[in-house]
């Protein structure tokens, strides 16, 4: 990584960071761009070369995700099947980051739930999310699925992260112990994938 990639990437995370301060502090729809600009010191103009909007502050590794789950498909072993790749895909995502189960993914489920704009952005990047894991599944296990069932387990694999988080992070005292947060999510969507699992065939 150049200098020039991690001066970006320290801008990029101070107003992601400067972003959930304000969003706790004043509330989403009282915080603005300029705002959150101010708050990490940049200018507002710049502030559009790093997000697109102030909703996208709330789903920084979003792409990151997808990526990881393309990336475990690519490299997967002889041994393992679809369901298998993409718990090893979360796994990794836990082991990087805290995005599934710190402050941002909690004050993110909140708003999902209380403010339409920020609803409607999530929908459409897990709609995305799904279609683009889907295809890539279903081109590395042809011989397991189709387009239909790829996109089956792949709604399954999303569907039970978001509803362990959201029971998760209802409990604002699990944000105390994202690791355990991290472990339960992973054992709740081992279950959601239990009947795709090879061993369990």
């Amino acid at each position: 990584m150049t200098l020039r990639d991690r001066k970006r990437a320290r801008t990029r995370q101070a107003l992601v960071e400067a972003a959930a301060t304000l969003f706790e502090r004043d509330g989403y729809d009282e915080t603005t761009v300029a705002d959150i600009a101010a708050a990490a010191e940049i200018g507002t103009r710049t502030f559009f070369s790093y997000f697109a909007s102030k909703e996208e502050l709330l789903f920084p590794e979003s792409d990151g995700r997808v990526r990881a789950a393309v990336a475990a498909i690519a490299d997967r072993g002889p041994d393992e099947g679809p369901a298998e790749v993409l718990l090893r895909a979360l796994h990794r995502v836990g082991d990087d980051s805290d995005d599934l189960s710190g402050r941002l993914a909690a004050l993110r489920l909140r708003y999902i739930r209380e403010v339409p704009v920020v609803r409607g952005r999530a929908l459409q990047i897990q709609m995305e999310a799904q279609s683009e894991i889907a295809r890539h599944l279903a081109a590395a296990f042809p011989d397991d699925l189709d387009e239909v069932t790829a996109a089956a387990l792949t709604g399954a694999f999303v569907g039970g992260i978001t509803a362990a988080l959201q029971v998760l992070l209802a409990d604002l005292d699990s944000l105390d112990d994202p690791v355990a947060v991290q472990a339960a999510v992973e054992k709740a969507t081992d279950v959601a994938l239990g009947p795709w699992l090879r061993a369990a065939r």
